[in-house]
């Protein structure tokens, strides 16, 4: 019996290892794919209310779920754009409040920073090439057309998804019978929405702070307020400090709004974390704070931030599987925090 679990153990450690370089090596068509099945499970849920409320056909709400969904990301699209644009006119601003500030730090700090004085600094940039520059706009240039073809399949693939959703629901003699996917579909799902209103609500509140304190790229630090909002801890953490850098090298803003550009945020982020998001969320995920922390770690260093946003899903998801099966069960249970079961288990 011990030598039964023993090999079951080694066989599940070798297939995790095989799973996870398989899923790193074709992270380039697994990301989209991921991503847009959880899109899909969130849609599916609006899909489903216009199909209830307003007696519409499946294909028309679809239609006109997909219609809403690409609106919004345009319109996200020309604001951001717009944010970026008032950044690149700003910049000469910009770099001489760099230089003012470089120049005092030079003064307060008791050591040589003759590098980073007002002419140091100039030099250095006129030292920067046309070919430096060029390479830039290059590197850029690739990085905007890879993130807009990756959008396109993803969008590709939530099309997919949703018609296929329909037709397995309305295909005569395949009634949804898998209670496994049936409990994923409706935990992830009820996750998602939550966590998306939640996170919207957020970033709005944000975007509404950071405007009235006169704060530059206002708006996209709202965007990426509601975007981490999906890592516990570390999203909040990071979408707080983003906007530092601008903020001190922005001449108009005075000392009490810079301060408050940052305390604001961070309250607003603490008090979502803390409060909200226990009192409506709760532990719908049964996920011990210790596996989510291993999670985003072991996600973010398979799929990088894409991967950090989708840890928490995928984990609840592979619990529920885990759940399933016997030798895994008592595992899915110490993801749950109930530790006790693998003392029980191995006693029997």
């Amino acid at each position: 019996m011990l030598e039964n679990r023993i090999q079951t153990i080694c066989l599940i450690v070798l297939s995790a290892v095989s799973l996870g370089g398989t899923m790193f090596w074709l992270k380039p068509v697994m990301i989209p794919f991921v991503l847009a099945l959880f899109i899909s499970l969130g849609l599916n849920s609006l899909v489903n209310a216009q199909m209830d409320l307003l007696k519409v056909p499946r294909v028309l709400a679809v239609i006109s779920t997909l219609m809403l969904a690409f609106l919004l990301f345009s319109l996200l699209g020309v604001l951001i754009t717009a944010s970026v644009g008032q950044l690149a006119d700003n910049a000469s601003t910009y770099i001489a409040q760099v230089t003012r500030f470089l120049e005092r730090l030079g003064q307060v700090l008791p050591v040589n920073v003759a590098d980073f004085t007002p002419e140091g600094v100039t030099d250095r940039l006129s030292k920067m090439s046309i070919q430096t520059v060029s390479g830039v706009l290059l590197n850029t240039t690739n990085a905007i057309l890879a993130l807009v073809s990756q959008s396109f399949l993803v969008f590709i693939f939530v099309i997919y998804l949703l018609i296929g959703a329909g037709s397995a629901i309305d295909l005569p003699g395949t009634p949804r019978t898998n209670t496994t996917w049936l409990e994923i579909e409706a935990r992830v799902t009820q996750y998602l929405v939550t966590k998306a209103v939640i996170s919207a609500g957020t970033g709005f509140v944000v975007w509404c702070i950071l405007s009235m304190l006169g704060v530059d790229l206002a708006l996209v630090f709202g965007l990426f307020a509601f975007l981490l909002n999906f890592i516990p801890s570390i999203g909040s953490i990071i979408a707080t400090l983003l906007p530092l850098p601008v903020v001190i090298v922005d001449p108009s803003i005075t000392t009490t709004a810079a301060v408050l550009a940052i305390a604001l945020p961070a309250c607003v982020q603490i008090t979502v974390g803390n409060f909200v998001e226990p009192m409506i969320i709760g532990d719908s995920l049964d996920l011990h704070p210790v596996v989510v922390l291993l999670s985003l770690i072991f996600w973010g260093m398979l799929w990088g931030v894409v991967g950090m946003l989708l840890a928490v899903p995928i984990t609840a998801i592979l619990k529920i599987l885990f759940a399933r099966l016997e030798p895994t069960h008592a595992f899915a249970e110490a993801m749950g925090g109930r530790f006790e079961s693998l003392g029980s288990k191995e006693d029997a």
